[in-house]
């Protein structure tokens, strides 16, 4: 599994505002103390997919031993550099979008936590966006009507519209080209067809045991 070589958290002056690289950050110190309370908190019937070309859903092998991905299911899908990108859908923590950055008002709006999407960039803010239309610049298309955003200025302006037609995630994961396959070839992960149910599914709790057993009864009825 990829791990990042280099994490772009950037000191800011105010716990909202754009940075450099032009994606929400914190404030150092908030951001070493926002991710400890992240981390803590977090450990808290679809097809099988035969392609690589749309978004899949992966859930993590049993045997799968990384504290990262241990018991996960990610989203993921073709990033325009060739690899993969995606975030993990059954991580929530206990922080609301509203307690991270409460100088901005519109992100109390926010009803569901924060979630925990991934090793990359994990001082940044991604979000997954339900939307008929690319909701702003950067953003990357996952599914139908689903989109990834990583540009503060999209993610400003998804918050201030329509904030709970979006989950919010602190880091995302990305493969480079042909990894994601070969984590799939080893028996890392079953791959299963993208749903936006499931992608937003309220409850994540038993979300992993419930796809588990959905791959293996399909397999099971393709052994006849």
């Amino acid at each position: 599994m990829p791990q990042e070589r280099h994490y772009f958290m950037v000191a800011c002056a105010a716990p909202w505002r754009r940075c450099g690289a032009a994606a929400y950050t914190l404030p150092m110190k908030k951001v070493l103390r926002s991710l400890l309370l992240l981390a803590a908190s977090a450990l808290a019937a679809p097809a099988l997919s035969q392609s690589q070309e749309d978004a899949i859903l992966l859930v993590a092998h049993p045997a799968f031993r990384d504290l990262e991905y241990r018991q996960t299911v990610l989203i993921a899908a073709p990033a325009p550099n060739g690899g993969h990108v995606g975030v993990i859908l059954n991580r929530p923590t206990k922080r609301s979008l509203g307690s991270l950055f409460p100088e901005h008002e519109p992100s109390k709006k926010v009803v569901d936590p924060v979630y925990y999407g991934g090793p990359f960039s994990r001082g940044a803010l991604v979000a997954l966006v339900k939307a008929d239309n690319t909701p702003g610049a950067g953003a990357v298309l996952l599914m139908k009507n689903v989109y990834l955003a990583f540009r503060a200025n999209t993610i400003d302006h998804v918050i201030e519209t329509t904030p709970n037609e979006a989950r919010y995630f602190v880091g995302y994961v990305g493969w480079r080209p042909g990894e994601l396959k070969s984590e799939i070839d080893r028996g890392l992960w079953s791959v299963l067809d993208a749903d936006v149910e499931v992608v937003f599914r309220k409850d994540t709790d038993g979300m992993w045991e419930d796809l588990l057993q959905a791959t293996r009864r399909i397999r099971a009825s393709l052994s006849y």
